[in-house]
């Protein structure tokens, strides 16, 4: 039975992973075979395109990896809800858009799998800080 190595973290756009870096150059160091992981990668998400996907990448000592994806980050969605391209520098100061009090309960049950927390509550909480954080007014 192969023994973990090492672990990776990556956020990786879906379904557009190639080997120029980050992805690259962190696969090689890793030991990965960097074309067997875009492909896995690439149909693996290639049904949520537009989104950054978290992924953790578990490298054995037999040079074989899996990979677990997550959910993408609750920033992200929130731009995607708004329709904005980033956050804003001075949040408190410059505002960038609004969002809902439903469009926050979307994001914390998509949320919900890879949070700490199993109460839709301290999630929907956790967004609007993310939220706040960013510039966005909840409404």
């Amino acid at each position: 039975m192969a023994v973990l190595k090492k672990q990776l973290k990556l956020q990786i756009p879906a379904g557009k992973a190639t080997p120029t870096p980050p992805v690259g150059p962190a696969l090689g160091q890793a030991g990965i075979n960097i074309g067997e992981f875009i492909t896995k990668f690439n149909a693996a998400t290639s049904k949520m395109m537009g989104d950054i996907i978290p992924v953790i990448i578990r490298v054995y000592d037999d040079r074989s990896f899996d990979f677990i994806l997550k959910t993408p980050p609750a920033s992200n969605l929130i731009l995607k809800a708004i329709g904005a391209e980033k956050g804003s520098g001075a949040p408190n100061m410059k505002k960038i858009g609004k969002i809902t009090k439903a469009q926050i309960k979307e994001i914390a049950e998509k949320k919900m799998v890879d949070m700490n927390t199993a109460n839709i509550e301290s999630a929907m909480a956790m967004v609007r800080g993310t939220a706040k954080n960013m510039g966005v007014d909840v409404i």
